[in-house]
């Protein structure tokens, strides 16, 4: 054996002590630590939902500190007593009520020390009592975490309140005053892209051995896939597209659906009939909105497969947990209204793969937008006892699974945690984006400039793209001009929730989408909202995570004024003239026109090519990325950097980065030709697939459970993902199980598919995918 071989060996079973293993290990708790506080701020949120004050006040220190606006408490007691008193009959348990608060767009920066973090975070509180009172809340949070005793608590929390009122009158700045300068920021543009400092000293030795490692770095880069199977799953929702959402139940679309006080369906059929019962038929028409915000959302591993699952292999099994803010209406007919809920699903991992096994949707209170939720809404509510996640060390969350995966190099498994970093640093980087335009001026300016790459692109809305981090600052400062403003009379917000990130290979670079959700408020006028969407690349400069791409498709619906709502928008004449060119165009020529993109990626949005569509009509949404588990392509797709079809010196690859995967990887084995009674081998086909575009290269793998077969080809481009396996012909007849694997490149995830059958040799029974007899069939007739 190898040096090198018997040292990873040494290593795997603890025998070596590595300064690298102790490196890994600390970098591994300060993922973990991101997360963590993440999470505490998520449970806070869902705990209020139902009255749980007691609760929520145990997520603090002993000492605790609760700043809400000029109320001040220290303590479990105080902060419970307070939540309480705050709250009074708006609990969201006595009947009618409802108190859905959000924390959303985490910005999170772990200190130095690893013990202490801190936070903002864009809030919401929707609350009534049943018997017509309601209250409305929004503003920015700015809080601070501390580790003790291995747990993650909130140390302070100190909320900034911008904007509130009730429903008859909508929200309006708070005071009805002007908003002062933006609540202070706890980082500068540079600790934005920097969630994790550098640590100070040598780590400290492991307590882990490197199986446990590996087990806890799958555990994290797994949670990215399920946010981003959980957050796709809201955005197919919008949009009714209801084959999308049947494939995030896996291939054969088998699953169930159970909405509270609807009823429970179950399979691909019963799968969309529930769509189609609780949210409509397929697709958008004219007027009609089903917009499906999810916020704080929780996921956690179960320490063992549900034996009651399908037959079909299962690695690993989690629960989703979440609040979602419906916004439902028809233009056409004048009608709208808000559903308050939360959801909690199960999801299953099968060949590498997450998708849905069951989506429970637990709506509290549906009310019209014209009546509002004051008493209760329209929806019958009944008896709600729900499950609350936990929110423990993660490092004591799962035991290592017996399934666990082939050992790994420290090297590999750098690779595989960077990538989950990197999924924090997007999440950091973007959300600071919005809280740096929300409060845009002078000064403004250079903060939102700085989080660019020195390269990198941006879209001035309604102009065209800027690029370099200089043009971008140029065309900001021009337009916003460069003094510093102490008071506004009214904000347009700029939340990112609800990301899907899709990172790189090997870390250093990724793709975002997420939604451009716009509460706007006024110190006279009542508030309205606005949706969009950004489609956005990120790449790590020099140890900062920055944004290398900013593309904003605005608006997909509106609404004009809180009375009449997003339904109460009239239609846009067909013979309407499209809105003037912006002054910046003139002022300071963008480098690419949004009209020089032409037909079809900007036809349609303000100041693109073609005619303007604006709600209630429908604009089209365009996807970066392909489905998370089927790999279907969408019908609006455009990939990767925006303007880049455009401008090919701008792409991510030109520039010494990667460019991140567009979904899955599809693997399939396919039983192919063998006779029992000649010496022709039996041949296993199998297919690589990935998106259009990106070419198929990489080492596959075929082998079995017995360790009789173990063959392995590299895909070149002549292949195009398809390699023909010849089994070796002294294979011992029975029941085999063979792993096709592809184990990634530089562009796509690795993926894997098995291929069940039984070797002839005798009077054996066929067996089916499941390993399940098959009686009387024939010794040729392969399973499938």
């Amino acid at each position: 054996m190898k040096v090198s071989s018997l040292i990873s060996v040494f290593l795997w079973t603890g025998l070596v002590h590595s300064t690298a293993l102790d490196n890994l290990s600390r970098h591994i708790e300060q993922v973990e630590a991101i997360r963590e506080v993440k999470d505490v701020t998520a449970t806070f949120a869902q705990l209020a939902q139902f009255g749980r004050y007691s609760d929520m006040a145990k997520l603090f220190i002993d000492d605790g500190i609760l700043l809400w606006g000029n109320i001040s408490s220290k303590g479990h007691s105080d902060i419970e007593k307070w939540l309480q008193e705050d709250a009074g009959d708006m609990t969201g348990v006595l009947p009618g009520s409802l108190d859905t608060l959000v924390a959303a767009t985490p910005l999170i920066n772990l200190g130095i020390d690893g013990r202490t973090a801190k936070g903002r975070f864009n809030g919401w509180r929707f609350q009534g009592d049943g018997k017509g009172n309601t209250k409305i809340q929004g503003g920015i949070y700015e809080n601070e975490y501390a580790l003790v005793d291995g747990q993650w608590r909130i140390s302070l929390l100190r909320y900034y309140p911008l904007y509130d009122g009730d429903h008859s009158e909508g929200w309006r700045n708070v005071g009805r005053e002007n908003l002062g300068s933006a609540p202070s920021f706890h980082y500068t543009p540079d600790e934005a892209g920097i969630p994790i400092p550098p640590s100070v000293g040598d780590a400290p030795p492991s307590k882990a051995t490197l199986e446990q490692l590996q087990h806890r770095i799958e555990l994290l880069n797994d949670e990215d896939e399920i946010r981003n199977l959980q957050h796709a799953y809201g955005y197919y929702v919008d949009r009714r597209m209801w084959t999308d959402v049947g494939d995030l139940f896996g291939v054969q679309n088998w699953g169930s659906i159970n909405i509270r006080n609807v009823g429970s369906f179950e399979g691909p059929y019963g799968i969309q009939q529930a769509l189609e019962t609780w949210m409509g038929p397929e697709g958008l028409t004219q007027g009609i909105l089903n917009e499906h915000l999810i916020f704080d959302t929780l996921i956690s591993f179960r320490p063992t497969v549900d034996p009651d699952l399908p037959r079909a292999p299962v690695e690993r099994m989690a629960d989703v947990r979440g609040i979602e803010i419906a916004l439902i209406g028809d233009a056409e007919k004048n009608t709208s209204s808000w559903r308050f809920g939360f959801f909690h699903n199960t999801v299953v991992k099968r060949n590498g793969i997450w998708h849905f096994h069951e989506i429970n949707l637990s709506p509290l209170v549906v009310a019209d937008h014209t009546a509002g939720w004051g008493y209760g809404g329209i929806a019958p509510t009944g008896n709600v006892n729900p499950l609350f996640l936990p929110h423990v060390a993660r490092s004591e969350r799962t035991p290592i699974s017996a399934n666990n995966t082939k050992p790994s190099s420290l090297t590999e498994l750098q690779r595989r945690l960077d990538r989950s970093a990197a999924y924090d640093g997007t999440e950091n980087v973007s959300n600071a984006y919005g809280f740096y335009i929300d409060f845009i001026d002078g000064k403004g300016c250079s903060n939102m400039a700085a989080i660019h790459a020195r390269d990198g692109n941006k879209e001035s809305p309604f102009a065209g793209f800027y690029q370099t981090r200089q043009r971008v600052l140029e065309a900001c400062t021009i337009y916003y001009g460069t003094t510093e403003r102490a008071v506004r009379a009214g904000i347009s917000f700029h939340w990112r929730p609800q990301p899907v990130i899709h990172v790189s290979h090997d870390g250093r670079s990724s793709s975002l989408r997420s939604r451009l959700l716009q509460p706007a408020t006024d110190k006279t006028s009542a508030g309205t909202i606005r949706g969009g969407m950004y489609q956005d690349q990120m790449a790590l400069e020099d140890g900062i995570w920055r944004l290398w791409s900013v593309t904003i498709d605005e608006f997909y619906w509106t609404s004009n004024n809180w009375k009449d709502g997003w339904s109460g928008v009239p239609a846009r004449p067909q013979n309407a003239t499209n809105p003037p060119p912006r002054d910046l165009i003139a002022q300071y020529p963008p480098d690419l026109l949004l009209t020089e993109m032409g037909d079809p990626r900007e036809t349609g949005f303000m100041g693109g090519s073609g005619r303007y569509v604006s709600w209630p009509e429908i604009q089209r949404m365009w996807f970066a990325y392909r489905n998370p588990v089927t790999g279907r392509v969408p019908d609006s797709y455009w990939p990767g950097c925006v303007p880049c079809q455009h401008r090919p010196a701008w792409n991510l690859t030109q520039n010494g980065w990667q460019e991140p995967p567009t979904g899955p990887t599809i693997v399939r084995g396919i039983f192919g030709a063998g006779n029992a009674e000649s010496d022709d081998p039996i041949h296993i086909m199998v297919n690589v697939t990935a998106g259009p575009g990106e070419p198929v290269l990489g080492v596959v793998t075929l082998e079995s459970q017995r360790a009789d077969v173990r063959l392995e080809h590299t895909l070149s481009i002549e292949d195009s993902g398809l390699v023909d396996f010849a089994l070796p012909l002294d294979l011992k007849p029975g029941y085999i199980v063979l792993e096709a694997n592809f184990w990634g490149s530089d562009r796509l995830r690795p993926g894997r598919d098995s291929v069940n059958f039984v070797v002839p040799g005798g009077p054996y029974d066929w067996l089916d995918e499941f390993g399940n007899k098959i009686e009387g069939a024939s010794t040729e007739t392969a399973s499938p």
